[in-house]
């Protein structure tokens, strides 16, 4: 049975237990409303570390004004019973008064790798997200954490703040999950209509074209894109917010493609925002 911890002063005291033992600690950073995706990182920290401790915790600052903070899904019960199944030692489910004090006045700026893509569209998220994930990390004291691919930009923001401030972890980055037709697992998925849902399968469907694309040598990124936007359109609910072909530890966009590239996107269908991307070698 996973545990439920609310406090910081409570997992503080679970960490140092274990610590002195020798064990070594894996945190797998989530917002709840757990799917496989997240459940493969558990899987992963609990193969690779002694034992795994699940933070779940809608951080409100990496939403921006007009986003889903109120709306995103909460389903503690379930995220807790997919944990006991998988063997996560505890859960960390703090509230927003334990995290932040009303009076809060610091934050984590995270420069150059969080300025494009989301970083333009979301101009404080990668603030929020850099933000909480250091508290994290100062609270648990992990040996390893633990993110999904997914989250592209995300992961490298969070590589890039760990190098530069010398914090000692060790950051793990897992493979996407897929639904069997090739959606990107997202708790976000929820909010789909059945039509929508048909819809979101262009995001998977313009990376795999970009993929054979390059493959077949192509090397003309605004060949490769044009063609992902020619996808995406067929979607007739889809928004489009970016496409980008980008060097992969850096994100800067390349107008040719010469050697390993990654494509990301992000789209909106109705009013859902999806991310998706893929890392490709020619």
């Amino acid at each position: 049975m996973t545990q439920l911890i609310q406090s910081i002063s409570e997992i503080r005291r679970s960490v140092k237990a274990f610590r002195e033992k020798g064990l070594r600690i894996g945190l797998v950073p989530t917002m709840g409303a757990l799917h496989e995706g997240h459940l493969s990182l558990v899987r992963q920290s609990l193969e690779e570390t002694d034992r795994t401790f699940v933070s779940i915790f809608v951080n409100p600052t990496q939403f921006g004004p007009n986003e889903d903070l109120d709306a995103y899904p909460r389903t503690l019960e379930a995220d807790m019973e997919a944990l006991s199944r998988c063997g996560a030692h505890a859960a960390f489910v703090p509230s927003a008064d334990e995290i932040y004090s009303r009076d809060s006045q610091t934050w984590v700026t995270v420069e150059g790798v969080a300025r494009p893509l989301e970083g333009e569209y979301r101009p404080t998220h990668f603030r929020g997200v850099a933000t909480i994930v250091l508290k994290l990390f100062n609270i648990v004291s992990p040996d390893a954490a633990y993110f999904g691919q997914k989250d592209y930009q995300q992961a490298l923001v969070i590589a890039r703040m760990v190098g530069d401030l010398n914090v000692p972890v060790e950051i793990r980055v897992c493979p996407i999950v897929r639904e069997p037709d090739g959606l990107a697992m997202s708790s976000r998925n929820v909010y789909l209509s059945p039509s929508e849902r048909q819809q979101a399968l262009v995001l998977s469907r313009s990376l795999a074209a970009a993929e054979g694309m390059i493959r077949g040598g192509e090397t003309g990124v605004e060949r490769i894109e044009t063609q992902m936007l020619r996808i995406l359109r067929t979607a007739p609910d889809a928004d489009v917010d970016y496409i980008a072909i980008c060097d992969p530890r850096t994100l800067e966009a390349v107008k040719t493609v010469q050697g390993r590239v990654v494509a990301l996107l992000a789209v909106r269908i109705g009013s859902t925002r999806l991310i998706d991307n893929r890392v490709i070698e020619p």
